[in-house]
């Protein structure tokens, strides 16, 4: 009886440091292995000559990518998918991805450039609101600054708005108004900016697709086209109503329609870690 004790005491004590081992693995290691592999996949597709075997190591690439992007959050992740996703021509997809990374990374050069391009590729070509045009044109900073550069001008003229207002309080002599004036139009001005960029992405949006969206007047199959023509991949939207499986959406040129949920993918991202 005390044999098969002895030998069972004896396995547990052989497989309990690699159990602790296998428990006290880093998952950061598995996270980079990950990555590298994506990389190299990329890499390779990149440089394959053989349409048929660059699709297959793209998707190679994409399945690991993607892998990563339901355990983390990270801008640059969210690059490496939509270009991914940009190379096997599927631009819906690339849009929201790198809609995704702009969340996150909304001053990376590259981004912008690849954002543009796809873009500029979409089949729809919808227009927006004449009042948003008026506003691009006025507040041509806002839209044209990258956020970090109007945070710098932000806390500058937010600084000197208060020591001007300390100085005038404090001095003796009589000091112009006009600067402090200045300083605090500007300040205001610039932080209304970024509270902008905040609001403007906590809106729920989406990004069409499916190869083709008929928009309806309502929430069934049974209403009518709102379009003559279909929608197509890449075509962005702000979500007014969400119904589970149809989605009330409002175009960028303002008119509104209904489209099927499994149509679109949204652009929110859910809250991860960080590497």
């Amino acid at each position: 009886m005390k044999q098969p004790i002895t030998a069972i005491i004896l396995l547990l004590s052989l497989l309990f440091p690699l159990l602790i081992g296998q428990a006290g693995a880093d998952p950061q290691t598995g996270r980079e292995e990950l990555l590298i592999q994506a990389a190299s996949f990329f890499r390779q597709a990149n440089e394959s000559d053989d349409p048929e075997e660059a699709r297959r190591l793209y998707s190679k690439a994409l399945l690991r990518y993607e892998k990563l992007s339901r355990e983390i959050e990270n801008g640059k992740l969210y690059y490496n998918i939509g270009n991914v996703y940009f190379r096997l021509d599927d631009l819906g997809q690339a849009i929201v991805n790198y809609r995704r990374a702009e969340q996150l990374i909304p001053d990376d050069p590259n981004l912008r450039q690849n954002l543009d391009y796809a873009l500029s590729k979409r089949q729809d070509k919808i227009e927006p609101k004449q009042e948003e045009e008026l506003l691009r044109t006025l507040f041509f900073w806002h839209y044209d600054l990258p956020s970090s550069l109007r945070m710098k001008i932000f806390a500058g003229f937010y600084i000197s708005f208060w020591l001007l207002a300390g100085l005038i309080y404090a001095s003796p002599l009589a000091m112009p108004k006009w600067p402090f004036i200045l300083s605090l139009l500007l300040s205001v001005s610039f932080g209304g900016s970024l509270l902008l960029d905040r609001s403007a992405r906590a809106l729920p949006r989406g990004v069409l697709v499916a190869p083709e969206v008929i928009a309806r007047k309502g929430d069934s199959t049974s209403y009518q086209p709102s379009f003559q023509d279909p929608l197509h991949p890449g075509t962005e939207f702000t979500i007014l109503e969400d119904r589970n499986s149809w989605l009330h959406i409002e175009l960028a040129d303002g008119r509104q329609c209904w489209i099927e949920a499994d149509s679109a993918e949204k652009i929110n991202i859910p809250i991860f870690s960080h590497f």
